[in-house]
């Protein structure tokens, strides 16, 4: 790319290097972007304890081999360097029955982050770096790298806060060869705010920067692979697929803007009762290209029956019901509890058709 080499074919100095993928990632619509150096203080100790503590749930992949995991280093033989980039996509939710993080509101954004840290791989390997980058996709623990490339700092709900984008950030990282000069990490400004912790409806958060992920709503309607346990049922409220809650409430949040990628834009569904008359191919349909869509169908089922327990009129009844018969047992439970829960709130209706 022209420009992007120095006298004689030599690549730009560090520093020059460093103001290129800087610029380039505005260009592709990356609001923040940052270096870290490695070796990295990767909070391993934290780390280990919070897998030994069983804190990850299901997440079993968290567990394999932690110590590539808290080293970058170790991914690429002769790395130097991690950058870090973030990508805002807050958006307003559509109203409607049943809550969808904002971040699973349009589009899958793997794809497209990716897509663009290869485009900064591209200029990277101009000048001689040997580059891979990830999103969500490898071994490496993005929120701690982000915020030592000073993108932001973990906040107390473990989330990286940015001062001008807040919490609304897809997280993507380059580990990379070249030596380019590190930035300071941000200085935590949390403060004395205990807002996150104090609203998660389940108690997720169990201390300042520790959460406990087999409490998250997020991880129970969206990692759980089985039945939501009973008594955080009622808590998971109308959370169809993960959670917000932290964040809304996050007062670095509060001026929060509107992504400018349209492809994370929010989608309109049919209502809760419509999905329950679906069959598995129209849920593939319509969550093509979307990260619900990997949920699977009998956890989606799953999710509509705990959300139409905690929120259905009498009305709901009746789709509900036919699921009471599934042959899925995970799809059965959940459909039982939701018709004993609407009856409970609506006891005039006790006589519908029973189980």
């Amino acid at each position: 790319m022209q420009g992007d080499s120095g006298a004689a074919g030599a690549p730009p100095a560090p520093a020059q290097q460093k103001t290129r993928l800087a610029e380039m990632a505005r260009e592709l619509g990356l609001e923040a972007f940052g270096v870290a150096a490695v070796p990295a203080d990767l909070r391993q100790t934290y780390f280990r304890e919070w897998i030994q503590r069983g804190e990850h749930g299901e997440m079993a992949w968290l567990a394999r081999d932690p110590e590539r995991r808290t080293r970058p280093e170790t991914l690429i033989p002769g790395a130097h360097s991690v950058v870090a980039v973030g990508q805002n996509y807050y958006q307003p939710e559509l109203p409607r029955r049943g809550r969808i993080a904002k971040y699973a509101l349009g589009k899958d954004y793997h794809k497209i982050l990716l897509r663009k840290l290869k485009q900064l791989c591209a200029i990277m390997r101009g000048w001689g770096g040997v580059n891979r980058p990830y999103v969500d996709t490898g071994p490496l623990l993005e929120k701690p790298l982000a915020a030592l490339a000073g993108i932001g700092w973990q906040a107390k709900n473990t989330l990286v806060i940015n001062q001008t984008e807040g919490q609304w950030l897809f997280l993507g990282t380059i580990v990379t060869t070249l030596s380019l000069p590190p930035d300071q990490p941000s200085k935590d400004r949390c403060g004395s705010c205990t807002r996150c912790i104090d609203v998660c409806p389940t108690q997720a958060i169990t201390a300042p920067y520790r959460l406990d992920a087999r409490r998250c709503i997020a991880y129970l309607t969206i990692e759980h692979t089985g039945a939501i346990p009973p008594e955080l049922r009622s808590a998971i409220g109308d959370h169809l697929f993960g959670c917000d809650d932290c964040l809304d409430i996050c007062p670095w949040n509060r001026w929060a803007k509107i992504t400018r990628e349209e492809r994370y834009s929010a989608r309109s569904y049919p209502d809760l009762a419509e999905m329950l008359a679906w069959d598995e191919a129209t849920f593939l349909e319509t969550f093509a290209g979307t990260p619900i869509r990997r949920l699977g169908f009998s956890r989606w089922l799953r999710n509509v029956a705990v959300v139409l327990g905690n929120t259905g009129t009498p009305a709901d009844l009746p789709p509900l019901e036919k699921h009471v018969r599934s042959p899925d047992p995970l799809v059965r439970e959940h459909a039982r509890w939701a018709v004993a829960e609407i009856r409970k709130r609506f006891p005039d209706h006790s006589d519908v058709s029973r189980m």
